[in-house]
């Protein structure tokens, strides 16, 4: 995720003017919890744990993305207190990479990646003719995840079936001689008219009014290593404050609403 979007920096922007650039995470039950997340379906579940959050003390500021990066590095900073937007190969990256003190304290929700293709003819993975050009997110652990997903359908063989940092240079068997497209991921979606194939994230799928469990050739099982994360700062991972969030964020009216708002296209993972 090289590019950062307008929004992001607008969001990240009015956050640090509100917060007057103060850097202090000490998290109180009478502070304003700071929730960093990226539009969709993140903050659809987040303004449901909202009014759950207020009914028992905790005071809850949503704040939108449309990136990745710029969430962790609104944490890391402590313009925010918790994070909701990635699964945790993205977020071993972004520590790899960064050096970032971050930490997961808990399962939000899974977000299937899915196989999608508007084109006349293609109905199915059988049907993906040779030469196809297929979209996939540029970002190291979406792209391993897309190619996994590629591989599992039997599109192409990986050399390393484990390495969910694969990128297309890992390929090692093309039977189709597919032509990958490697594209920021919420370009990916904007892209599918103009390619074969796309290989998409559920939380800009439903943006485009895709559903994952309709309109795909092939989707994610349930067994996946990609579910997403509640993230903090370490020296915030044991607050009771944290504790608390995520046993409300977790909870049966959290389940439900998932369930209702999203028909499956989305899932909760606690």
């Amino acid at each position: 995720m090289k590019r950062i979007f307008l929004a992001g920096i607008l969001s990240l922007g009015v956050l640090i003017a509100g917060c007057g650039g103060n850097n202090d995470t000490g998290l109180t039950e009478g502070k304003e919890l700071r929730i960093g997340v990226t539009a969709g379906p993140h903050a659809q579940v987040m303004e449901n744990v909202k009014v759950q959050a207020e009914k028992q003390g905790l005071k809850i500021k949503i704040v939108e993305f449309s990136d990745y990066v710029q969430p962790n590095v609104a944490l890391s900073q402590g313009e925010l207190d918790i994070t909701i937007h990635q699964h945790k190969p993205y977020l071993d990256n972004m520590i790899a990479d960064r050096g970032l003190k971050l930490t997961p304290v808990g399962n939000s929700i899974l977000l299937p990646m899915a196989i999608y293709s508007k084109k006349d003819g293609i109905t199915a993975i059988g049907a993906i003719p040779d030469g196809a050009t297929v979209g996939i997110p540029n970002d190291p652990s979406n792209e391993g995840r897309a190619l996994l997903l590629a591989e599992a359908q039997g599109l192409i063989k990986l050399k390393d079936s484990t390495n969910l940092n694969a990128t297309p240079k890992d390929i090692v068997e093309n039977p189709k001689n597919l032509n990958f497209i490697e594209l920021e991921a919420a370009q990916v979606p904007q892209s599918l008219n103009d390619l074969d194939v796309a290989i998409i994230n559920s939380n800009y799928a439903i943006q485009v009014g895709l559903n994952p469990q309709l309109d795909s050739l092939a989707v994610e099982d349930n067994d996946s290593p990609y579910i997403n994360i509640i993230v903090v700062q370490e020296k915030n991972k044991d607050n009771p404050v944290v504790k608390k969030f995520v046993q409300i964020y977790q909870s049966a009216e959290t389940k439900k609403f998932v369930e209702e708002a999203f028909k499956g296209s989305i899932l909760s993972a606690f």
